[in-house]
């Protein structure tokens, strides 16, 4: 186990860094949730408008899926270059595409104008922004993590995290907003294009701050250890290679980790706009605003729970929240039943709060696992295969086993069997709050067995 030792950065630039992080998360991820949450209200119409109601909204969530099926490929690539080129470079680039792909849905014609040719090209631009978002996550994360020392990575790393409650706090705001002052024709004829429209300011200002920082500190020195290796004439393996070879084990245990979190999540927030408003009998407005004030708290304690994890390890506060969002799934949908709106904002925001505990140490936990030259690669692979799996088609499954059984029963017992996953998978992890990333090599990642000579070039 490394020392910790690792510099930190001067006071007044982790802020800064953490900020250029914390704004790149939130316009991806505003643009990521915008169209689920868009996807739940209005494109079954739009798009698909020859399909019945509910077998409309499961080839919308179809297409909602498709963005997740590219996340992989985006983690590859972008996690590649990152290792190779370094993190800010392309978390430059990642923000640009996501943001361009969401303002060109907002100009798309519908299928009322173009036939076919409209999900067609709906579904190409949702690829392109989850090709971006599978690059995204890993740079923002690492850029934080790498630039802090041990002993508050977990509560500095969970900043970036907030990135998700803030971007679905956004987009569901925005999207509030305008169902509250548009009748339902003017929304879905135009009002629904505004907030995608509003993606191309966003970029710009996340723009301006992300190119302000500097490059990670400790990815500058696994460079330079690099190059000098290069020019004493040993190779050094591609970074895809590398983390199969030596960090295969800490993959698994990711994706295991991902699988509560990220199918509890898309439950809560994209497939209750349709659970609570076709089987529970709630409007659409009000269901909106119970995931609105349920993401603002959200929010507000994922950074406490880094904090916490900083204190007693990312594993116990982990684990926490995958045993409650898994004892919580039934209480969930009893509340939501009731159509009263204080029970389904308390069944969201509890939900939320023990995704929270799941969430908010990921971060630190996934960017402790790996080497510096192979750890952007490494947890994004871990991170976004997984959601190939748990996300992206947690809304699809949800709506499918909603409309052939008519009942949560199914749907409480899938986040269940996702919480046992985590369960085992976070249970068989070692504890790494104490690493100094500096000094992370394959063998702490792990215990691959390699020479002296082999971990060092992997450092």
């Amino acid at each position: 186990m490394a020392s910790g030792t690792t510099a930190p950065p001067p006071p007044a630039s982790l802020p800064r860094i953490v900020a250029a992080s914390l704004i790149g998360t939130t316009i991806e991820w505003y643009d990521f949730f915008l169209y689920g949450s868009a996807a739940a209200l209005v494109f079954n119409k739009l798009f698909f408008p020859d399909s019945d109601p509910l077998v409309g909204t499961l080839l919308s969530f179809l297409t909602y899926a498709v963005g997740f099926a590219a996340r992989p490929l985006g983690a590859l690539v972008f996690g590649h270059y990152g290792d190779r080129l370094g993190r800010k470079k392309l978390l430059v680039l990642s923000l640009v595409m996501m943001g361009g792909a969401t303002f060109a849905i907002g100009l798309l014609p519908t299928h009322a104008s173009v036939g076919s040719a409209a999900p067609v090209l709906l579904t190409v631009l949702r690829l392109v922004q989850g090709f971006a978002l599978g690059g995204e996550w890993g740079g923002a994360v690492l850029l934080v993590s790498e630039h802090g020392d041990a002993r508050r990575r977990g509560f500095w790393a969970s900043w970036p995290q907030t990135g998700a409650p803030a971007g679905q706090l956004l987009a569901t705001g925005v999207l509030s907003l305008l169902t509250a002052v548009l009748s339902d024709d003017a929304f879905g004829a135009w009002g629904w294009r505004i907030p995608f429209l509003l993606s191309g300011l966003l970029v710009m200002v996340g723009l301006w701050i992300r190119l302000s920082v500097d490059e990670s500190p400790v990815f500058k020195e696994a460079l330079e250890r690099s190059e000098s290796r290069r020019r004493q004439g040993e190779e050094e393996k591609l970074p895809l290679v590398a983390v199969l070879r030596h960090h295969w084990r800490d993959v698994l245990v990711a994706m295991g980790a991902r699988m509560a979190e990220n199918i509890s999540y898309y439950v809560i927030t994209a497939f209750i706009l349709v659970y609570a408003t076709t089987s529970a009998g709630v409007s659409k407005q009000t269901a909106l605003n119970a995931v609105l004030i349920g993401s603002a708290v959200h929010f507000a304690v994922i950074p406490a729970w880094g904090a916490l994890s900083d204190r007693i390890g990312r594993r116990p506060v982990y684990l926490f929240g995958a045993a409650g969002i898994g004892l919580w799934m039934f209480p969930f949908f009893a509340l939501v039943d009731t159509g009263s709106f204080g029970y389904l904002l308390l069944a969201v925001t509890v939900g939320l709060v023990l995704h929270g505990a799941m969430y908010a140490p990921q971060a630190a936990f996934f960017a402790e696992m790996f080497a510096t030259r192979m750890r952007y690669s490494g947890a994004s692979i871990g991170a976004q295969f997984a959601s190939v799996a748990a996300g992206a088609p947690a809304p699809l499954i949800a709506t499918a086993l909603l409309a052939d059984y008519d009942s949560s029963t199914p749907i409480a017992l899938y986040v269940i069997a996702a919480a046992v996953l985590t369960l085992i998978a976070v249970g068989v992890a070692r504890e790494t709050r104490h690493r100094d990333l500096a000094e992370v090599t394959a063998e702490d990642g792990a215990q691959a067995g390699t020479s002296p000579a082999a971990e060092a070039r992997t450092v």
